[in-house]
Formats: structure tokens, sequence, C-alpha cells
């Protein structure tokens, strides 16, 4: 038998029983229609996870250094210290905040604290980011020249702060992206001032968006995934000079620091000479210290989330193996209807291999189509999940794509084949006598 003659029987044994064929096809269409969806989920997790790690800044240390009565400063120690790396470390900032909320006003406009907002905070590589976002209180930070290159934020209008901002204690600021349309609308803001608890703060730059600004909304109320809420937050800052500590914070010296080197391979060396210089600079009996990347923190993440793709497409599968087993049902179903004809052409010549060919066909066909309709729905339910739970376009990957054609070709030939080699063993005299 050619296969093109196959081929057309096979498409009549289906459309002539057009129920039950859909029928049999629904379990393949929920099966890869459920591994398209999950899988793909699981991969935009991973995209939302690499574009928070993006927003927060790339090959970027964070140091923690305290004593438990707030005496020990060893800021300037660790300034050296890293500038004695500088075959590895390109930048080094306190990274300080301002823990208390005083009233930030520019002309009409004031921002202040809200006890009504109920806040929450994200652990990101072991830092706490707010998410409290009820309202547009920006979190108020305490930085140095550096501070906006290691924590990957570029000017958009203006300047960042200078080394002589820092060092004479100038009362300026630069202002996130959020912050400053809140306050200033479409007006430049350059050179303009605003005070914190009446203290006047000339802005010599603003940071543009972390990401697109529509990622990034004014509120985060707006956003459909807490990743956009957080980098939203990172939008809605103000920088102060570090030396600026001697007002806020009780004159508490910063303990938090960032460290930015030139590539990842240098994150693991300059973490393991940090620890060792923080070891002899601090008594343990006295304070602490930890160093940590965000970058460590994304690598694990990457392994939890391949991991996270195995277990949902494992648990979709189940879904495939039971549409395959209702593919084999129901060629043994079709393989009962039709003895007679089976042995009608083995009494006048057909070989076996030509009745397996048929049955094989038949079974590919059921799963072809079903398939089809699997990637269709599947591709409409990732656009979906896409757009509630991240907020963007979804589109599964080709590799997803092609893998479901190919599984559901493949789940027609295997299942297909018991009930096709029964089909070529019927003995012609059996077959005849069969109703």
């Amino acid at each position: 038998m050619k296969i093109g003659q196959a081929v057309k029987m096979a498409a009549k044994s289906i459309f002539s029983n057009k129920a039950r064929s859909a029928l049999t096809m629904l379990g393949i269409i929920i099966g890869l229609a459920a591994v398209i969806v999950l899988v793909s989920y699981a991969q935009g997790q991973n995209l939302a996870m690499e574009k928070l790690y993006s927003s927060m800044g790339t090959n970027k240390i964070s140091v923690s250094a305290y004593s438990w009565d707030g005496s020990n400063d060893v800021s300037q120690l660790l300034y050296d210290y890293c500038m004695k790396l500088s075959d590895q470390v390109v930048g080094f900032s306190p990274n300080g905040n301002v823990y208390s909320r005083p009233t930030i006003k520019y002309g009409s406009k004031t921002l202040a604290q809200d006890t009504g907002s109920s806040g929450s905070a994200v652990i990101i590589g072991g830092s706490a980011i707010s998410t409290s976002g009820q309202d547009n209180y920006p979190s108020i930070y305490l930085g140095n020249e550096q501070y906006g290159m290691c924590n990957d934020y570029t000017i958009a209008k203006g300047r960042d702060l200078s080394y002589l901002d820092v060092k004479n204690g100038s009362q300026v600021c630069v202002l996130g992206a959020a912050t400053a349309e809140y306050l200033f609308n479409f007006a430049n803001p350059i050179d303009q001032t605003i005070t914190i608890n009446g203290m006047p703060f000339r802005v010599v730059g603003v940071y543009d968006y972390k990401g697109d600004k529509s990622a990034a909304p004014a509120n985060p109320e707006d956003s459909n995934s807490w990743v956009n809420e957080v980098i939203s937050q990172m939008d809605k800052m103000i920088l102060l000079p570090s030396t600026m500590t001697r007002y806020f914070n009780d004159n508490q010296p910063i303990d938090q620091f960032v460290v930015k080197v030139r590539s990842s391979e240098d994150l693991r060396p300059v973490i393991t000479s940090l620890k060792t210089f923080l070891s002899g600079v601090i008594d343990p009996n006295s304070g602490g210290f930890g160093v940590n990347s965000d970058d460590v923190y994304k690598e694990q993440q990457g392994d939890a989330t391949a991991m996270q793709q195995r277990f949902l497409g494992g648990i979709a599968a189940i879904s495939l193996l039971v549409g395959g087993i209702g593919i084999m049902n129901i060629m043994l179903v079709t393989v009962t209807e039709r003895t007679r004809e089976i042995g009608i052409r083995k009494a006048i010549g057909a070989e076996r291999s030509s009745i397996i060919v048929q049955f094989l066909i038949e079974a590919a066909m059921i799963c072809g189509i079903g398939g089809l309709f699997g990637i269709g729905v599947g591709y409409i339910g990732t656009l979906i999940i896409g757009k509630i739970s991240f907020n963007t376009i979804l589109i599964p990957s080709p590799g997803i794509t092609l893998g479901a054609a190919a599984i559901s070709v493949a789940l027609g030939i295997i299942f297909g084949m018991y009930p096709a080699i029964k089909a070529s063993g019927l003995q012609p005299v059996v077959a005849l006598r069969a109703d």
C-alpha cells in the first residue's frame, strides 16, 4: 500500500467518527497545552528574576561591617583596601539608608510618613528591599560619587554626586526617576531645591528609570508583578552624600557598602579577599561582618528554576501519558470494528507491514492533529499567564513548540504500535468470520 493511500484511509476513518476522534484528541490537547504553559511559566519566572537582578546591578558585592555599639566605622579602611584591588574592583560606595521617614517638600507637594500603609519587604541577595509602595514616599540612600555606577543607575539629567560633594558634606541630592516625576512632573528639577525635614538640598541630577517606565509605575498597586513592584521601589529614591549621616540616623556610622568588580570571574576571589580583610579588622566579640553577591544568588535561582521546569514538565507529562493511553484504547476499538476489513485485505495478499503502517499512520494523525490544537491552546494560555503573572507578552520558546509537535507524533506511533501489531497478526480466516 502506498503511503498516500494509507493517509487518505486514515483521514477517512478519523473524520467518519468525528466525536470519538475529538474526544480521543482531547487528552493530547490538554497534555501538550499543560506542558507548554507550565514550562513557559517557569521560563517567565526566570526572565522576571533576571530582570530584577539586572536592575539591581551586576558584578556587585554587598558588604556589611558593624559593631554592637555602632562605634566601629570601617568605611575608610574598607575603601582603601578596595582601591588596592584596582585590577579587580572598579567601584566602591557606602550603601546607607535613612531609616526614619523625614518630611520631604517641594513647593506645594509633601512626602511624609504614611502610618496607614502596610509595608512588606522582599529579601534579595541577603538585603531587604521595601515593597510597601502604598504611597510615593522614596527611600533615602547615603552614598558617594560611585553609588550610581555600583548599583547600575544611569544619569538621565544633570550629574551624579561628586567627590567634593561627599568630602564637603554638600547639601545636594540625586533623585530617582519616579521621585523626580512625582515632585516636578514635567518641570526640570535640576538646580531646584527640595527640603528634607526642613533642610534644603539642591537637585543636581536625576537617574533614569530602571527598565521601561511602564514596567516601573509610580504606584506599585498598578503593577501585575512583585518584580515590577520591587523595580518601582528602586526608582522611588533620593541619594544624598554619605557624609549627611551626621544629620540622620543619630550620627551612626554607615555599616552597609557595595563593591563593583570588573567581571563575574572576579566575584569569588574578591569576596574571599574581603572576608579575609574584614576578619582581621573586626573583633568578633564586638561586631561582625557579611559579604555576599547577588550574582551568586542569581546562579542559585537559575538552578532552582531549572529544577522547577523539570518538575512542572513532569507533572504535565502525566497528562500526555493519559492521553497516549486513550489513543491506544481507541485504536484497539478501531481494530475490533475493522476486523473484517483487515481479513479481506490479508486474504487478497496485503502484507503484514502494510497493515501496521496503516494503523500507525492513523494513530499518528490523531495525535498530530491533537498536537496542533494543543500547541494553539498552549500559546493562548501562555499569553494569558504572561499578562496576568508577569505583565508582559510571554511566548513559548521554539524549542518547546518543536518538542511538543515531535512528542505528539511520537505518542501516536508509540501508543499505536500495539494495536497495529495486533491488527497485522489477525489470521484471515478468523478475521473474515467476525461480525
